[in-house]
């Protein structure tokens, strides 16, 4: 496997995760993407080795998703505070050979290598 995803738990509402996912080759471009139960797969936030992130954090996420890459470990982490039932989901690890481009984000199928994911659950 070459991107493994853990730090998914489930927690009670307002809670925090840290969500780490280790690339076991040299990508570019590394991303978060989730999926809900009901709806497509969504991408949270992206970063790539020029240190340049984007996000595309809904309304509901913003203030509260930030994502951190550790480029010596080729590592990518996702900090979820005040978690809601809401975020309850898959949590992939994505990525991509090349620079990241934003509009990965909005087609996350541009990303051809995946982790497995990690599920998060979020109780009221």
């Amino acid at each position: 496997d070459q991107l493994v995803e853990s730090g998914g738990a489930a927690v009670q509402r307002g809670g925090s995760l840290r969500l780490s996912c280790t690339a076991s080759d040299a990508f570019r471009c590394m991303a978060w993407v989730r999926e809900v139960p009901g709806k497509e797969r969504e991408g949270l936030a992206s970063v790539d080795k020029t240190s340049a992130v984007y996000s595309d954090f809904a309304r509901s996420t913003k203030g509260r998703f930030t994502i951190f890459r550790d480029y010596g470990e080729n590592r990518i982490d996702l900090q979820i505070n005040a978690l809601r039932p809401e975020d309850t989901g898959i949590y992939y690890c994505a990525a991509h050979k090349w620079y990241c481009q934003s509009y990965w984000l909005k087609s996350p199928s541009s990303y051809p290598y995946w982790g497995k994911g990690t599920q998060v659950t979020v109780s009221s």
